[in-house]
């Protein structure tokens, strides 16, 4: 859990569920559906590719990467999703050094920022629209960090994070193939947030990670600053669809007082509710 002074660099430590606005996400596999987003280096005929797929040891390191498109040349043309053209995710195998940031394009396509990378296995996620796709795509390739690597247990978190002077309760389970509610309330030494401050065009950024596999979902807020019915804190409602049983890890983005500070959970999914009885009269043996 880390505090971030920057806005287009949530560090080593986000969010997309139901949201007003949110229409054109309506195709995207990583965006609160039942399948997850970046288990493929290359979809619908656009390929992230990375600089190296080795880095050398050192905290600070500097990535470059472009997006092909289906004509094998660099994509320059996106649609903004949540006010940027790309999101760019980073996390290490073992769930930990996540960081959110968005990238600097230039002409040619060509993207670069800046990361903190532990030695270790990696996976990085590039979250885009690009323009005359016909909805947004989640592509994700591996990255190993040369040096000792040392992996960490996957935490126990329980239902409250603690940030410094923050502390994040989380309320709700993730059913397999079920939209459910998870509602995340902030609080500042015990005392509940409500002037949060609109972030990527939301009151908080939630992406929760399969364990495992680390497929990615990316799942934003039900409502939106300015429409006249979503308090600014201290809840943050989101909907999201766990698209099996399992371990997940949320990452939750939220800013206050011009810094974006994230808190982190480990969950597991609950049972879905059996059918009830008479539901499947008519069908018998149709599963």
């Amino acid at each position: 859990m880390q505090n971030h002074t920057g806005h287009d660099h949530h560090g080593a430590r986000t969010t997309h569920g139901a949201h007003a606005g949110h229409d054109a996400h309506a195709g995207h596999a990583g965006h609160g559906g039942g399948r997850p987003g970046g288990l493929s280096v290359s979809e619908g005929g656009y390929t992230l590719e990375v600089d190296s797929t080795i880095l050398a040891a050192g905290a600070r390191q500097h990535v470059g990467f472009r997006v092909t498109g289906p004509d094998g040349r660099p994509v320059t043309d996106f649609v903004a999703e949540h006010e940027k053209e790309l999101h760019f995710i980073a996390v290490r195998r073992d769930t930990t050094g996540f960081q959110h940031v968005h990238p600097v394009r230039d002409g040619k396509g060509d993207w670069s920022t800046e990361l903190d990378l532990e030695p270790g296995d990696w996976r990085f996620f590039t979250d885009i629209h690009p323009a005359g796709h016909d909805g947004t795509l989640t592509l994700g390739i591996d990255v190993a960090v040369a040096g000792p690597y040392d992996p960490r247990p996957l935490p126990e978190t329980g239902r409250t994070a603690r940030i410094g002077e923050y502390d994040v309760a989380l309320d709700g389970v993730l059913v397999p193939g079920e939209a459910a509610e998870l509602t995340l309330t902030v609080g500042r030494n015990g005392r509940p947030v409500t002037d949060l401050e609109p972030y990527l065009a939301a009151y908080g950024h939630l992406v929760a990670l399969r364990v495992g596999d680390l497929g990615y979902l990316h799942v934003h807020p039900e409502g939106h600053p300015g429409d006249g019915v979503t308090a600014p804190g201290p809840d943050i409602s989101f909907l999201a669809v766990a698209p099996s049983a399992g371990t997940y890890r949320l990452y939750l983005d939220f800013q206050h007082e011009g810094v974006v500070r994230t808190a982190e959970f480990t969950v597991r999914t609950a049972e879905a509710a059996p059918a009830p009885a008479g539901a499947h009269d008519g069908h018998h043996g149709h599963h």
